[in-house]
C-alpha cells in the first residue's frame, strides 16, 4: 500500500476515535488521557502541532509525540502508537533522512525528536529509524564543545551551554549507549550535567541560572561567572527533567551517578521552596514571584511536577514531596486548563519561547524584563508535552 495512502487511512482513525470518544469521557478520563486525546483533536497528524503548514523535525514535536507513547505504554492503547508514527514517517524517507532538520547548525534541539525513535525502531526493526538515530549520534559526536568538553547550544550560540540543552541531548545518548551497546555515552550524559551544574548553580536560592558562556562575551553574561542574569522556570523544568530521564538507563555502576542524584535532590528541594503557596504552581521567572509582571506558568510547572513525581516514583526522593506534588498537580489543572464547548481540554498560560542572545534586532538578555515579555499562549507544544508526561507519572505515584 502507498505510504501516504496508509497515513492517511490511520490518521482518519485516529481522528473518529478521538471524535466518538472525547466528548463522552472528558469528565472521566485521567488527565494524562484528557490532553493526550484533546492534542490529537487539534491535530489529526502530529506534525500539525504549532499550526505547521507543512512537516517539520523539530524539538516540541518530538517533546508532544514522546508523551504519546509514554501515554501509550502507560494505558496500552495503541492509538497513540499510530498517532506516534505518523510523525516519524512523516519525517523520514525510504533511506533514513531526516527531512527539514539543518545538520550543519548543529542544534541541539535536533536530537530530543530522536527519542521517538527507540520504540519504533524497537517495535518495527525499521531500519530507517536506526539510520535517523545513527545520525542525531554523529551530530553529537560532532557538536562544537566549551574547552571541558560541554556540547554548545547551536553553532551559533559560539561556548554557550544552556540547562535546555541537557534535557534535549543527554536523555538520548545515554538511551542510545544503552540499546546500541556504547558505554561510554553514560559517561558523557554524566559529564554534561555534573558540568552545567557546577557553571549554573546558585548557592543561595539552590537553582540554576538558564545559561553560561564560557567567553563572557555575550551582553547577557555576567563577566565573573559567566552566567546569565535570572533564573527561568521552564530551563529548570528542563534540567529536572533530564536528569530523571537519564537516570532510567544510567548502569549503578557508571561513576559520577551517586552525584547526579545529589544534584536532583538538592533540585528538588529548591524547586518546593519556591512553590507559590497559594495555587501550588510555580512563576515564569522563578524566585520573583511577588514582582510585577511576573505570572504562574504551565510548561515549567509541569516539568516540575514531571521532575518531582517521576523522583518519588524511582525512590530518588522520599515520600514527604507526594503532598507537594499533589498540590502542585492540582493547582495545574485548576489553574491552567479549560474544558471547551467539543470536549476537549485547552492549557493556558503557557510561555511561547525564551531564550538568550540572538541578532541585534531582537537580543533577548536574560532579564526578568525580558522572560515576562515573551508571549503568553495556549496550548503551546511545550506545556502540552510536558503536562502529558507529568499527569503519567503523577498517576503513577498515586496508584503506588
Amino acid at each position: 500500500m502507498n505510504q501516504n495512502l496508509f497515513k492517511a487511512i490511520i490518521a482518519c482513525g485516529i481522528v473518529c476515535f478521538i471524535a466518538c470518544t472525547t466528548t463522552q469521557k472528558a469528565e472521566t478520563e485521567k488527565w494524562s488521557e484528557r490532553m493526550a486525546r484533546s492534542e490529537m483533536k487539534r491535530f489529526p497528524e502530529p506534525w500539525m502541532i504549532e499550526k505547521a503548514k507543512k512537516p517539520r523535525w523539530g524539538y516540541t514535536h518530538g517533546l508532544v509525540v514522546k508523551s504519546m507513547l509514554e501515554e501509550w505504554k502507560h494505558t496500552g492503547d495503541s492509538t497513540y502508537y499510530e498517532y506516534a508514527k505518523i510523525y516519524a514517517d512523516s519525517l523520514i524517507d525510504t533511506d533514513g533522512r531526516i527531512k527539514t532538520m539543518k545538520y550543519l547548525s548543529f542544534n541541539i534541539d535536533n536530537v530530543n525528536g530522536g527519542k521517538i525513535l527507540f520504540d519504533l525502531y524497537a517495535k518495527t526493526g525499521d531500519e530507517r529509524y536506526k539510520t535517523a538515530m545513527d545520525t542525531l549520534r554523529k551530530q553529537m559526536a560532532e557538536q562544537p564543545r566549551t574547552s571541558e568538553g560541554g556540547f554548545w547550544h547551536k553553532l551559533k550560540y559560539t561556548h554557550q551551554m544552556w540547562l535546555d540543552g541537557i534535557f534535549m541531548a543527554s536523555p538520548y545518548l545515554v538511551q542510545y549507549g544503552a540499546t546500541f551497546q556504547e558505554p561510554a555515552l553514560f559517561d558523557e550524559a554524566v559529564k554534561q550535567i555534573l558540568l552545567i551544574a557546577r557553571k549554573t548553580y546558585d548557592p543561595a536560592t539552590g537553582l540554576y541560572y538558564h545559561g553560561w558562556d564560557e567567553s563572557r562575551e555575550q551582553k547577557w553574561a555576567n563577566p565573573e561567572t559567566g552566567c546569565s542574569p535570572n533564573f527561568w522556570s521552564r530551563s529548570i523544568g528542563w534540567y529536572g527533567a533530564a536528569i530523571v530521564d537519564v537516570l532510567d538507563y544510567l548502569p549503578q555502576e557508571t561513576a559520577g551517578r551517586d552525584s547526579v542524584i545529589q544534584i536532583l535532590q538538592g533540585l528538588t528541594e529548591a524547586i518546593v521552596k519556591y512553590q507559590d503557596p497559594q495555587s501550588g504552581t510555580w512563576y515564569q521567572v522563578t524566585d520573583q514571584g511577588a514582582r510585577k509582571g511576573n505570572y504562574l506558568e504551565s510548561s515549567a510547572t509541569a516539568l516540575f511536577v514531571y521532575t518531582l513525581a517521576k523522583a518519588i516514583n524511582k525512590g530518588y526522593i522520599g515520600n514527604e514531596y507526594i503532598e507537594p506534588v499533589r498540590k502542585a498537580f492540582n493547582g495545574m489543572t485548576g489553574n491552567f486548563t479549560r474544558l471547551e464547548e467539543d470536549g476537549s481540554y485547552t492549557i493556558t498560560n503557557c510561555c511561547a519561547v525564551a531564550g538568550l542572545g540572538g541578532d541585534s534586532k531582537r537580543y533577548r538578555d536574560g532579564s526578568f524584563e525580558y522572560y515576562i515579555s515573551e508571549p503568553i499562549i495556549e496550548n503551546d507544544p511545550k506545556s502540552v508535552g510536558a503536562f502529558i508526561l507529568a499527569a503519567i507519572e503523577f498517576e503513577k505515584m498515586i496508584e503506588k
